[in-house]
């Protein structure tokens, strides 16, 4: 029987830092990697220059770039397999959504591996999250223990949880990693390090899109957690596939954030509930979610006020967010969700 194939997907904004060592990671997995896309959304340091050079010096060592099937020593004498390389170089930024659309449409991999730059694997990582969607077909998502690179005692995530304000967390998050010990299905997973399933990312898409490209960046993971389970779709936590993320030590507190980060991050929220909330539940959203409400806006209005204006974006959308809405509720009335 064929081996299920794997593409793993990347976007790239000034990550040149980064980079290599997140490729050298998914160069090392034990489990063949058939093609790695690269999106780089118009970075100025030398990001694209770097994995063009990082695949020439292979190339150079013999290690034909042309297939999973080739081979090149490793540093350390095992084997590395040299998947095909895609290196797509956007003009401007389209954001982290319409990035990796672009990415999954550009492949017909049984399982893609969404991942960020700043992340890097354990060299099993991908062979235990196959071996997860192989036992059950309902897995439509699947995600590893996600450490801190700084401490590796720290969890970054473990997947999603969402409460009944429908805010959005990663489990575990700064939490010590001996307390997420145990597999199992959660609400979603991070986009940090997210297995899809061709057959989820392709009966959860709406309207040709698996992330919705209205989001631009942040939430989008949770958004798609959201629309899967609607669908009927499990998300799955393997506490054995580990990965190590940068995350959180690089970025700076709410204060050295930009207002447009703020915005999206703040307003997608809303376009989620917008669009995955039925109106049987949006009453008792609204309940269990008014204290933080009221004491966010507040803080806000007085603060940063300029953050209202994330709702010219939801209104410039409005029309979009409600033919999306009226596709996913309609599917998910079908499912008895």
């Amino acid at each position: 029987m064929n081996p299920k194939t794997v593409s793993v997907h990347i976007v790239t904004y000034n990550s040149a830092d980064d980079i290599i060592e997140c490729l050298s990671a998914v160069l090392a997995q034990d489990y063949p990697v058939k093609k790695i896309v690269i999106v780089d959304n118009a970075s100025t340091d030398g990001s694209a220059d770097k994995v063009r050079a990082f695949y020439h010096q292979l190339h150079s060592n013999s290690a034909k770039v042309v297939s999973a099937d080739s081979q090149a020593p490793s540093s350390a004498g095992s084997t590395i397999r040299t998947p095909s390389l895609v290196l797509l170089e956007n003009e401007h930024n389209t954001g982290f959504a319409p990035a990796h659309n672009q990415a999954i449409a550009g492949t017909n991999t049984d399982y893609v591996l969404v991942l960020n730059p700043d992340l890097t694997l354990a060299p099993d990582y991908i062979s235990r999250l196959v071996a997860r969607f192989e036992v059950n077909p309902q897995i439509g998502s699947a995600t590893g223990k996600l450490l801190l690179r700084a401490d590796h005692s720290l969890v970054d995530s473990t997947g999603l949880r969402m409460n009944k304000a429908r805010r959005a967390f990663d489990r575990g998050a700064g939490e010590s990693a001996g307390l997420w010990n145990e597999s199992g299905v959660v609400f979603g997973v991070s986009g940090a390090a997210a297995m899809y399933s061709r057959r989820m990312i392709e009966d959860t898409s709406v309207e040709g899109e698996f992330f919705d490209a209205d989001f631009f960046a942040y939430k989008e993971d949770v958004d798609v957690a959201w629309r899967a389970g609607l669908f009927g779709w499990q998300a799955y936590y393997d506490a054995e596939a580990i990965g190590y993320h940068e995350r959180g030590w690089k970025t700076s507190g709410r204060s050295g954030k930009a207002m447009f980060i703020k915005r999206i991050s703040y307003i997608n929220r809303y376009k989620m509930i917008y669009k995955n909330e039925s109106s049987r539940r949006l009453l008792l959203t609204l309940l269990y979610s008014l204290p933080y409400e009221i004491a966010a806006h507040g803080y806000s209005l007085l603060k940063e006020p300029k953050l209202m204006g994330a709702w010219s974006s939801f209104l410039a959308q409005r029309a979009n967010l409600k033919r999306k809405r009226r596709y996913i509720q309609e599917k998910a009335k079908r499912q008895g969700k």
